[in-house]
């Protein structure tokens, strides 16, 4: 064909007709090793596929152009250099499909590259230098500003702003101190820390992370089973089809264009864009979740959350920030609102009761000058007594002003029907004003509601406060239903409820006190979890505390789902199209074909699949990206 197409014809001399019987075998057995062995491993697992088609296809053109060559058929069979080309474009196309999947592993070793390559070691006054793999549990080392935490560990010495984006995906420093925990990989941005190792190698979490991932690539899902049953059929259609072009074009005379037609039929009906369409969107999707910190355990999960229409958040230490802090101010006339601030942070300084570090926490966070305290009492359900600046000053609840006569602010009430903790401040036995405190809603959580809202989801909260700590979050958040005192233990058939009412739900906890809940869910997300990938009982781990990472999981989810979906049809709707094509149903018209052309279509509905899938590598994923959308 080709020597037709050019005009040009090898030199009539001896074994000049022998180069490409020779050139063509080589190629056939080297070339088409790929595809050989690739058929020999279906055969032997009983599951043909692909790599069989593509087989039957270079070796029925292998075996017709020996035929023409040693003159046992018509030399219009000779297909040296249709199979050459053929062979070709199938290793560009197969070669394409292993660099598509292999972007998704490279990107995924790349969080084993932000290892440092060196770590210091501390021994004795001095630091020797040692590589990573050789420190042990115990080992502590210096991590200078700019550096790489070696392994995971706790902070031991100094305080650091930590980048910790490439764990949580969040872009924002977070300070670690003495008793903090880091991970291997993070950095320390404005000043060195040092760090006892806790974990090293595979203990590590950017390890634990690496398996997780891989697993959830690894496993099967609805649409994954859907696609290997349809490639399945996929490779018995192409057969047949082959067996009926063979069997019609011999019939009608043109056993030539029999060959010509059964060769291209196998090829064009590879099921390669069909076989790839759904493990490459989950590769792309599971490596892209762990890069904006959000690991997928179960791709079930994955698959599921498009269709979750109620989310159920656990309130504390989810919507909340799971810590007391002060969230309002009351002086008496007379008495300024910072002043009062600073004389209770003042006399709680030495206290290290959690209402006692909020209190001086806050003071800290309007940088108030607080004055300096000495004589510090402490009695248990009282308060605390010390003296600052020569007056006595006093922080307590109810039981404080029984015993000092003092009365309740007027306010007091109010905020105690929102659930809020009341502390007054007495100051030379006078009440001089009243601290609220309460588990702080976190900024992100309104968020988070008014996009899901957006989405047509319906958001529930469940909390064991009290009915009028749960109206009071429950209003200032716009959530649509809350379950009030309930025990953890119950948190399940609060689920059970609404799964019961027809609602697809998704359970948001934190992995240990919701772990039955996130278990009985449609769809289970550990929030907060920081490293652990070690909880059971959720499908999904948000590594932030973020309640709009719960948004990045819908997004992917839908987005992977409609990348899915759109390779499945394009994998498809190429098939039903092409196959008829190839056996040259449009023959009575003059329309056929070639060998060539359907090798390049078939790699084309290849690359077509792994080009689409790739877009997903597009979609953005922080939580501030989300809730825009």
């Amino acid at each position: 064909m080709f020597s037709m197409l050019l005009g040009y014809s090898l030199p009539d001399a001896a074994l000049v007709g022998w180069i490409s019987p020779v050139l063509g075998t080589v190629m056939y057995v080297w070339g088409g090793a790929p595809f050989l062995t690739g058929a020999v491993s279906e055969l032997r697992a009983r599951k043909p596929g692909m790599m069989l088609l593509i087989g039957l296809a270079i070796t029925v053109a292998f075996v017709a152009s020996w035929g023409a060559s040693l003159g046992l058929l018509d030399h219009e069979l000779d297909f040296w250099w249709e199979l050459a080309l053929l062979i070709v474009i199938m290793l560009l196309g197969h070669w394409i499909e292993m660099r598509s999947l292999a972007q998704t592993t490279s990107a995924l070793d790349s969080l084993a590259a932000l290892l440092p390559d060196e770590a210091e070691k501390v021994d004795g006054d001095t630091t020797v230098t040692v590589a990573p793999a050789d420190l042990q549990v115990g080992d502590v080392v210096v991590v200078r500003p700019g550096g790489r935490v070696p392994a995971d560990g706790r902070v031991v010495q100094g305080s650091a702003s930590m980048d910790e984006s490439m764990i949580t995906g969040e872009s924002k420093p977070v300070r670690r101190s003495d008793g903090d925990a880091v991970v291997a990989g993070t950095v320390a941005t404005d000043s060195g820390i040092r760090v006892e190792i806790s974990a090293v190698g595979e203990d590590t979490a950017l390890a634990g992370i690496q398996r997780l991932v891989t697993e959830a690539q690894n496993s099967s899902s609805k649409a994954q089973r859907l696609a290997d049953r349809a490639a399945g059929w996929l490779f018995w259609f192409a057969l047949i089809a082959a067996a009926i072009t063979a069997v019609v074009w011999t019939v009608v005379g043109l056993p030539d264009d029999a060959v010509i037609r059964t060769i291209t039929v196998l090829v064009i009906a590879c099921p390669h864009a069909l076989g790839l369409a759904i493990p490459l969107v989950v590769s792309i999707a599971t490596e892209r979740a762990a890069r904006g910190g959000v690991l997928i355990k179960d791709r079930l999960a994955l698959e599921s959350m498009r269709t979750v229409n109620t989310v159920l958040f656990d309130k504390t230490g989810t919507l909340t920030k799971g810590a007391p802090a002060v969230t309002a101010v009351e002086p008496v006339d007379g008495m300024d609102a910072d002043r009062l601030m600073a004389l209770a942070a003042a006399a709680e300084s030495d206290s290290e009761h959690p209402l006692a570090r909020a209190i001086v926490t806050a003071a800290r966070e309007k940088d108030l000058s607080v004055p300096r305290s000495t004589d510090f009492e402490s009695s248990p359900a009282v308060g605390v007594r010390a003296t600052v600046d020569g007056q006595v000053v006093q922080v307590g609840g109810p039981y404080l002003l029984e015993q000092t006569g003092g009365q309740e602010l007027p306010i007091a009430d109010a905020w105690r029907e929102e659930g809020a903790i009341i502390l007054h401040v007495l100051v030379d036995g006078k009440v001089a004003g009243a601290l609220r405190l309460a588990d702080e809603i976190r900024p992100e959580s309104r968020q988070a509601i008014d996009a899901l809202h957006a989405r047509n989801v319906q958001v529930v909260m469940i909390t064991g406060d009290a009915e009028a700590v749960a109206a009071s979050v429950a209003a200032e958040l716009g959530i649509d239903r809350f379950f009030a005192g309930v025990r953890p233990e119950d948190k399940a058939s609060k689920v059970k409820q609404l799964q019961d009412e027809g609602r697809k739900v998704a359970m948001v906890g934190d992995g240990v006190n919701d772990a039955p809940a996130l278990a009985q869910a449609d769809v289970g997300i550990a929030i907060g979890a920081g490293t652990d990938v070690a909880i059971a009982s959720a499908g999904v781990i948000l590594a932030s505390d973020d309640p709009r990472s719960v948004l990045s999981v819908i997004e992917l989810s839908r987005a992977s789902y409609r990348k899915m979906k759109q390779n499945l049809w394009w994998a498809a709707g190429y098939n039903l199209i092409s196959v008829p094509l190839a056996a040259g149903i449009l023959a009575p018209i003059g329309f056929v074909l070639p060998m060539s052309v359907g090798a390049i279509l078939m790699s084309l509905s290849t690359i077509v699949v792994a080009l689409n899938a790739q877009l997903l590598r597009r979609l953005d994923l922080s939580p501030d990206a989300v809730i825009r959308r």
